[in-house]
């Protein structure tokens, strides 16, 4: 394609184009194009999921993608100069999968540990997700990668969120849940933006006036490109009123000429608001296009990177968002100076935990699992045994490690079918071998299949140890299983609804079968797009045709069986042989992900049962959580110690290695309060959409702020993280002119090792008659390996905006005169100094 779109002047391109092209231009041809008009040499640019890594244009057959840890650990680092590192790494890891645009980051607040998503997003705080925010698309954009913001606004649960409205006072909205948005906005002007799904003041996201034309382009003078969230755009001329410049995903299901044509003859959109719209698009499209035109003219396809400095990075950033919680005796670091027998339990030892589910899903080039990592990390200092405890899987684990092809590749066949006029399938339209066994075809399908069409999976099973064996087959479509030429499972004639794929799929349907180690057996699926006859009415009628799922897909999992009570009782003898146990405990992408909310804070199966049995046998237990948010831990003050370790990316073993053996000195800080109960949560118990609302009862008190003004005691409170070393500040110093106020203060490591050290600044404001939340961070800094017995200069500054609160009555920014208390030290509830500043007069404004 020529290149002359490069220096085109784009109203005179609008202005060239047909009805029909610029309608095309404001949908999308497929699930992560924009759409091309070759006639004028415009081309199409491709964007692909993050935030956590970039994972190309294929959920079918994915190009493997480095995967770099969860948003609530990035978060935890408090560091935003590595933050912003993570976003140049990410925009080399888009370019590769020919990208030029990555949907990321999420900044959507924390308001619930239940939240699927939770992990996506970096704190409970608007100000450190805010900064989180900024640092990482200033890092993106700098390579020239656009940031696609995410998920404006409120898009905070799971529960219904394609209807939901988010109740809540315009000083909410301001104060918390725009707040990070408005952030990233002043200090990084992110080029794109993407609407949450649900409804804020009644209407949805993606077609309200009031968020996107009145606040994001009129007020905080956004000039990019707001695109919907895939299937988040629900009309045809409201949306491209309010100001949505792109429906994804393609083939659009809104924006074809026959409706768009529609709504322009009868007024309901005029001419020249299309006419925006498209110029908004083709000036994107051509800022990204001489950005990057080696990615958008070329070869189009995906690659993997890898090397020994990204492995480094990665290892690098892993550990360095690991919170130490506990740490009682000083039972960590590990050394070959206490510890000779080391005993490695629970779920996730041997377990691929890298990162959440649903969209921020990939394929990752490798994984360091925690034993592996463990046990190359030891160099022998330990002797190392394994047990695995119980399991914690909510569906069984996928299979993809003991499948071959009847040709011996690793994975297994998957053959497309169309479907003749009387049903008999055809030959096969396309064969691919696949390494998963989590199937998703919303994105991809191949060409030349009928309307209905037929996929078959086939390869040979594998296990290493004999005995009963569960399978488990869950569905968005229709599948059945056989196991050496018999039925197996039947998930084809009659489903059960389940959350399997966003809520659009079945419960896992289950069987057990006899398995030989060593001896395969051959595994056929078939899976087809249409759906099981719906059941007749209690009058013997049929009732209407179900719709087809906007998602396609299967999952075929299965392990050994257990004897829980076996298994556990081989945990408890090998604590209490050992003189350390490590515990891996946490959830993963099924419990944690896109489409469904956590049901309650604990940790799933038997997990805290067997901590505290291990526990009570050893007291030199650590356990070590694998999770995106909080988690129950009712045997806190049972075990020596407890080390968050989020989800960590490919690295999650070495990383965890690191900080156990004290190769790294832990400095994470919880980014989030970390509650004793369900109960204790500020937004309990409005966790749910009840009758199509969420009530955002707790208003501005959202997270510690909640905490704190109600006096209740935290499991972990937020900011809090432990090291191998010991702090003080000294010399606390404040000068000021105005709002702009600088503190300056030395941090001194009294311990006897190198250490850093985060320094956090909260705020109290005078009493006005405003409702305040006693303290509210709002600066903090981050200072790096400070040798033992050395000290470190850190200065924290403050603008206007530490001081603003929103003005309700006169919907606007306002600061009061009067006295200001900031508390200065290591936690929110750390808090080592307390000094004040006074600010002469109040004003008020508007924007930014």
């Amino acid at each position: 394609m020529s290149r002359s779109f490069l220096n085109a002047d784009i109203p005179e391109l609008v202005s060239r184009l047909r009805t029909d092209e610029k309608i095309a231009l404001l949908g999308a041809p497929n699930w992560w194009n924009t759409y091309p008009i070759p006639r004028l040499s415009i081309p199409s640019i491709r964007m692909s999921d993050g935030p956590n890594g970039v994972r190309g244009s294929s959920h079918f057959a994915s190009t493997p993608a480095q995967c770099l840890p969860c948003a609530t650990s990035l978060a935890s680092t408090f560091d935003v100069d590595l933050v912003r590192e993570v976003g140049e790494f990410l925009a080399a890891e888009t370019k590769i999968k020919s990208s030029v645009i990555l949907l990321a980051p999420t900044c959507n607040i924390q308001r619930s540990p239940l939240g699927g998503r939770a992990f996506e997003s970096f704190s409970e705080d608007p100000h450190l997700s805010g900064m989180m925010t900024a640092a990482y698309v200033n890092g993106l954009q700098s390579q020239g990668v656009s940031a696609t913001i995410k998920h404006f606004v409120a898009n905070d649960q799971e529960h219904e969120r394609t209807a939901a409205n988010s109740v809540m006072s315009d000083r909410a909205l301001r104060e918390v849940y725009l707040y990070p948005f408005m952030t990233a906005q002043r200090l990084a002007d992110p080029w794109a933006f993407m609407t949450s799904y649900g409804r804020i003041n009644g209407v949805h996201c993606s077609e309200n006036p009031d968020l996107l034309k009145d606040i994001l382009r009129d007020e905080w003078k956004f000039t990019g490109i707001v695109m919907s969230d895939w299937y988040g755009t629900y009309g045809v001329d409201q949306p491209i009123n309010a100001g949505l410049d792109l429906e994804m995903p393609g083939p659009t299901r809104w924006r074809s000429p026959t409706l768009v044509n529609h709504v322009l003859s009868s007024h309901k959109l005029l001419p020249s608001t299309l006419n925006e719209r498209v110029k908004n698009m083709l000036s994107f499209i051509q800022h990204q296009a001489r950005l990057n035109p080696e990615v958008v003219y070329g070869d189009g396809k995906e690659r993997t990177r890898d090397s020994p400095d990204m492995r480094k990075f990665c290892r690098n950033l892993a550990g360095q968002g690991i919170v130490l919680l506990k740490n009682s005796n000083a039972i960590l670091p590990l050394n070959k100076n206490r510890v000779r027998k080391l005993g490695i339990i629970g779920p996730g030892a041997k377990g691929n935990i890298i990162s959440g589910g649903g969209s921020a899903a990939l394929k990752a080039g490798y994984v360091v699992t925690p034993y592996y990592g463990m046990q190359e990390g030891a160099s022998n200092d330990f002797e190392i045994s394994y047990a695995l405890g119980c399991y914690a899987h909510k569906y069984l684990p996928t299979l993809e490690d003991y499948l071959t092809t009847s040709t011996g590749e690793r994975g297994w066949l998957a053959a497309f079918y169309g479907h003749k006029e009387g049903g008999e399938l055809t030959l096969p339209v396309a064969e691919f071998v696949l390494n998963d066994t989590r199937i998703k075809l919303n994105d991809f399908l191949p060409a030349g299949l009928s309307e209905q069409w037929t996929l078959k999976m086939t390869g040979k099973l594998t296990v290493d140890q004999s005995g009963d064996f569960e399978l488990g087959l869950t569905v968005a479509g229709r599948a059945k299983l056989w196991i050496d030429g018999e039925l197996t499972i039947d998930n084809w004639t009659k489903q059960i609804p389940g959350d399997f794929f966003y809520g659009q799929g079945t419960r896992e349907e289950k069987a057990t079968v006899q398995l030989v180690a060593g001896k395969s057996v051959d595994v056929v699926v078939e899976y087809t797009n249409s759906y099981p006859p719906l059941d007749k009415d209690d009058e013997g009628d049929s009732k209407p045709e179900a719709q087809p799922a906007l998602m396609r897909g299967l999952r075929l999992g299965g392990c050994n069986k257990i004897d829980p009570d076996v298994t556990i009782a081989d945990a408890v003898k090998l604590a209490q042989d050992s003189d350390v146990v490590v515990f891996i405990a946490g959830l993963g992408p099924e419990w944690e992900s896109e489409g469904s909310d956590r049901p309650s804070l604990d940790l799933p199966g038997k997990q805290a049962e067997v901590i505290s049995k291990l526990a009570s046998v050893n007291p030199n237990t650590v356990v070590c959580i694998q999770a995106g948010s909080a988690v129950a831990m009712p045997w806190k003050d049972e075990v020596a110690g407890i080390v968050q370790a989020w989800y960590l990316g490919n690295e999650v073993g070495n990383a965890i290695a690191d900080v156990l053996y004290g190769k790294v000195n832990p400095c994470g800080r919880l980014p989030l309060t970390f509650p004793k109960r369900i109960e204790d949560i500020a937004a309990y118990p409005n966790l749910r959409s009840e009758n199509g609302q969420i009530h955002y009862r707790e208003d501005v008190m959202v997270g510690y702020k909640h905490f704190l003004q109600h006096k209740i005691a935290p499991l972990f409170c937020f900011g809090h993280g432990l090291s191998y070393t010991e702090f003080e500040l000294v010399d606390c110093q404040v000068t000021q002119i105005g709002t702009d106020v600088e503190v300056s203060l030395r941090v001194k490591n009294v311990g006897d090792i190198a250490g850093s050290q985060i320094i956090q600044i909260y705020m109290s404001y005078p009493d006005k008659g405003i409702t305040h939340p006693p303290l509210q961070l709002k600066a903090f800094c981050k200072i790096h390996d400070i040798a033992a017995e050395d000290a470190a200069t850190a200065k924290l500054k403050l603008d206007k905006w530490a001081f603003s609160y929103w003005d309700e009555r006169h919907d606007q920014w306002k600061v009061e005169a009067g006295r200001y208390s900031l508390h200065v030290g290591f936690s929110c509830e750390n808090i080592v100094y307390e000094e004040s500043v006074e600010l002469e007069k109040a004003f008020t404004w508007k924007g930014l």
